[in-house]
């Protein structure tokens, strides 16, 4: 099983390029950084974690920015969105910071996706909430297409692309592998577009039941990299039992020096557990 870290990565926590430089010498292999464009002041949208909203959801870095940085500090680290929310965002912008971020990476980006949770901050997008399901998996379909294809042609009901060029072509073939997040609602797009499924901090509990009907609904083995998860030991070891390809542990957003305290003690129970 392969070890690495979700976050979220702020004005007020450790930057991109220590955090990087920081995984990479502890033996991590992968960083994943969560996207929010925005919060909307009025919300009406639950947090899915109950309670008041944190503070990081506000001060998100543009994920590509920040990973972009942490790529050129490292060599071997895997760099990628932990989820983008492609429900607000546009196809063609973004096969291009996909595959920009490849190209600096030398192959080592990763596309995590999600539809998301804040109904306003996709309204403000001009999304439409209720069709975002469908929307995701459109998108998904024409940045597969932006990224394979020498030009790409589409006609959907939501995008409708005559002919076009789009560069660069990301340096992983056939495109950097797509990280699906969400629950067993998301296992229809994890089976079509996924290389993985992203499980969003499902207890091993829960996970084994929840991975064989999505391996049977897709067809075959589904590699499932396991996102926010903790550094319980207990947990790790049954994390591992299920099969479960990587653990990506949960990372608070705290500053340097506390950031790397809480990474020594994550880098020594993944070590125990090898």
């Amino acid at each position: 099983m392969k070890y690495g870290i979700s976050t979220f990565i702020t004005d007020q926590g450790i930057g991109p390029v220590a955090l990087g430089r920081a995984l990479e010498e502890r033996g991590f292999d992968m960083l994943l950084v969560a996207e929010h464009s925005h919060i909307p002041v009025e919300r009406r949208s639950p947090w899915p974690g109950g309670g008041e909203l944190p503070q990081k959801y506000y001060r998100t870095l543009d994920p590509f920015v920040a990973l972009t940085a942490a790529a050129v500090a490292t060599e071997r680290l895997l760099v990628g969105t932990g989820v983008a929310l492609l429900a607000q965002r546009d196809p063609i912008h973004t096969a291009k910071e996909v595959a920009s971020l490849d190209v600096v990476a030398g192959g080592r980006a990763v596309f995590g996706v999600g539809v998301g949770w804040n109904r306003e901050e996709m309204e403000n997008h001009g999304t439409d909430p209720t069709v975002r399901g469908r929307l995701v998996d459109e998108r998904l379909a024409v940045l597969r297409s932006l990224w394979t294809e020498e030009t790409t042609e589409f006609h959907g009901e939501f995008i409708d692309l005559d002919p076009v060029y789009c560069w660069p072509k990301p340096v992983r073939a056939p495109h950097p592998p797509i990280y699906v997040g969400g629950g067993e609602r998301a296992f229809g797009r994890v089976a079509k577009f996924g290389d993985a499924w992203l499980a969003n901090g499902v207890p091993p509990k829960d996970l084994g039941p929840q991975m064989r009907r999505l391996n049977d609904l897709a067809g075959r083995e589904v590699p499932v990299t396991v996102f926010d998860a903790t550094h319980k030991p207990e947990d790790v070891a049954a994390y591992a039992e299920l099969g479960v390809h990587r653990l990506l542990f949960e990372l608070p957003t705290e500053r340097e020096a506390d950031t790397l305290r809480v990474l020594d003690s994550m880098a020594a129970v993944a070590a125990l557990s090898s």
